[in-house]
């Protein structure tokens, strides 16, 4: 399949983008909801501007004591539980544009093959590259990077998708100035090749402590 062009995909996002505005409340309440404690959460304190900004899903949404991980670093944590790259790319200028960031890091698209079974890998791929076109044109000096999708015991029947999707979005990063692919789907796995169930909540889907160190461990190198 031959993938279209950024500039085309942000040329019909954009369309669709001031229809769904309109809908944000009444179509997906609990996500608007979301959104709106980001901006409450805003306006009661000073954001400071240019720091990193982390984007996605429930996995960083719970993520809660982030800056405890990297005290070196001024992180913004704007993950919103169940989202998928059309819920990010939604949000865009809610989420991402306030800030300005420096460098913004991408955890999401586990929803986007979990809630839609007959999503292409192909179908996926213009999500992201959509998302990330928005980014670059918006902030053309800031670092951007992909956190490939982890392996979730509860979401097997996704996995091939997964490391589909992981490895045609790392080959399309690798030519990017300025935007790299992190890996974490292999080190939350064991020696013999197995997910570490050790790592995970009871539901076997979100993480706990020992889940969020290996992130720690693999994403700190990447951190500017």
């Amino acid at each position: 399949m031959k993938i279209n062009s950024i500039k085309y995909n942000i040329l019909i996002l954009l369309v669709i983008s001031v229809f769904n505005f309109q809908l944000s409340a009444q179509e997906y309440p609990t996500l608007w909801n979301e959104i709106v404690d980001f901006k409450e959460l805003d306006a009661s304190g000073s954001i400071s501007k240019n720091r990193i900004l982390f984007i996605g899903s429930s996995s960083f949404k719970f993520w809660k004591d982030v800056n405890d991980y990297f005290p070196n670093h001024q992180i913004i944590n704007r993950g919103f539980g169940g989202s998928t790259l059309v819920d990010v790319t939604r949000y865009f200028y809610d989420i991402i544009v306030p800030y300005n960031p420096d460098q913004v890091i991408i955890y999401c698209g586990e929803n986007d093959f979990a809630f839609d079974n007959d999503l292409s890998v192909e179908e996926f791929f213009l999500r992201f590259e959509t998302l990330y076109g928005m980014i670059r044109v918006n902030f053309p000096r800031a670092t951007i990077n992909y956190l490939s999708i982890k392996p979730s015991p509860s979401r097997m029947n996704i996995l091939n998708k997964s490391i589909e999707a992981n490895k045609m979005i790392a080959d399309y990063l690798d030519n990017k100035s300025n935007a790299s692919y992190i890996d974490i789907f292999y080190p939350m796995l064991d020696e013999g090749g197995n997910i570490k169930e050790e790592i995970f909540l009871d539901d076997r889907l979100h993480m706990n402590a020992k889940g969020y160190q290996i992130w720690q461990k693999v994403m700190e190198p990447y951190l500017k």
